[in-house]
């Protein structure tokens, strides 16, 4: 349970730091992210934002997974 926390941890810093650099990258604004804009409402739904970053997630844990030897 302690090396999950500290990786957590470290994750969070992670996205933390990265965070400028990302948003450069136009996620958010991915064709398939919905966006409805009403007068006293703003709706986001990053649909194709969500996928993309699970798709990578994935990828990073599988990836650590194997090097880790689990």
């Amino acid at each position: 349970m302690a090396r999950f926390l500290i990786l957590a941890g470290l994750v969070l810093i992670a996205t933390g730091l990265l965070w400028g650099p990302l948003s450069r990258l136009g996620l958010g604004r991915l064709p398939g992210d919905i966006v409805i804009e009403r007068e006293n409402l703003r709706l986001f739904i990053p649909i194709t934002s969500a996928i993309l970053v699970s798709v990578v997630l994935s990828l990073v844990i599988a990836l650590v997974r194997i090097f880790l030897g689990r």
